[in-house]
């Protein structure tokens, strides 16, 4: 039975079985979150949350990408324009947070790309399943950004220090390093998903069912390089960090401070402070910190500068500012972590 909680045409809700089953069918954008479909989602988890009919939420995606993030060509437009779209991003927010606190198993099938926003309507639910086509990522320091959606909740609590890398370097990873970080619950066969996603409608056990289809893939990045990571990205500062990645004689040590090298300086300090901050608070507080850095972030500088270079000229050189970290001073960073005054997201 179709349910309408709006969203148009981009983002589907049905009553099947004994689930809730979301789909997004915005496909063509690469089922780009937008504020319609922001708020339609937020609607269907506050209706299904005391619906004793709905045991559990199951959501997927058509086309060749789960979510790849939110609308930042919108953003970016409207940011140029001098309208800052935070209320966009306030929603989301409060969207976000609303799905951490879902009582119920909240499981998404995630085949193809899971990056920004499309990791905020996953990693704060109860079940995430990947495939070999999965491919997650932060990438949001190398368009002058932060990782929000909840970044500052989730990332700290993945596996040693794997969430401060991902969030600094914005790299991607597949699905058995997604594991191995516990991003990822479960990996299963993408050519399965269909029948799993019957299964879990249906209202089979749970674990079980999801037991019976996972696969075990291996990490993609050997065990070596993860033992890296965890020695460099769990320094207490970020200098340190970058002073360890420098100070070791090894390939991937170095390739992975080239690619920091190349992200906004400003957005490294903040995101580094962010995720800092972000460990061991509630989702409530931490998504409130993210607000205060998304709305100095709209009014900055790096953020219109990183979309401009990545995704409208496509030139890949931005030109941060400051352009490097010795010009992020401490004040600097701070200011991005103040309060608002009467702006606040009040969760």
């Amino acid at each position: 039975m179709r349910e309408d909680f709006g969203g148009g045409d981009e983002i589907r809700f049905e009553r099947q079985g004994r689930a809730g089953v979301v789909t997004l069918t915005r496909a063509k954008a690469l089922n780009a979150l937008s504020h319609g479909m922001v708020k339609a989602l937020h609607r269907a988890l506050d209706a299904w949350r005391d619906d004793p009919s709905v045991e559990r939420v199951v959501v997927s995606a058509e086309g060749r990408a789960f979510c790849a993030g939110g609308d930042i060509v919108d953003v970016y437009k409207a940011g140029k324009e001098g309208r800052l779209l935070t209320e966009f991003f306030a929603d989301e927010y409060r969207m976000n947070a609303a799905l951490e606190a879902f009582p119920k198993p909240y499981v998404a099938l995630i085949d193809g790309i899971v990056m920004g926003g499309g990791v905020g309507i996953s990693a704060h639910g109860s079940h995430r399943i990947v495939t070999e086509n999965t491919v997650f990522a932060m990438p949001e320091v190398g368009i002058g950004f932060f990782p929000d959606v909840g970044g500052s909740h989730f990332l700290p609590g993945l596996r040693g220090a794997s969430g401060m890398y991902l969030a600094l370097t914005g790299n991607r990873i597949r699905w058995g390093d997604q594991l191995h970080a516990g991003f990822a619950t479960h990996a299963v066969r993408s050519e399965r998903l269909p029948e799993l996603r019957e299964r879990l409608i249906a209202g089979d056990d749970l674990d079980a069912t999801l037991s019976h289809f996972s696969e075990g893939p291996n990490p993609e990045t050997q065990d070596p390089n993860w033992q890296a990571v965890d020695r460099h990205f769990s320094k207490p500062t970020l200098e340190a960090v970058l002073d360890s990645l420098r100070e070791a004689d090894d390939e991937f040590s170095g390739s992975v401070l080239g690619t920091i090298a190349k992200r906004s300086p400003t957005s490294l300090a903040v995101t580094f402070r962010q995720l800092t901050a972000g460990r061991g608070r509630t989702m409530a507080d931490c998504m409130n910190i993210e607000f205060r850095i998304l709305n100095r972030m709209l009014a900055g500088h790096d953020f219109y500068e990183g979309i401009r270079a990545v995704v409208i000229d496509k030139d890949n050189a931005p030109v941060w500012d400051p352009a490097t970290l010795d010009g992020v001073t401490d004040d600097i960073v701070d200011s991005y972590f103040a309060p608002l005054g009467g702006g606040e997201l009040g969760l």
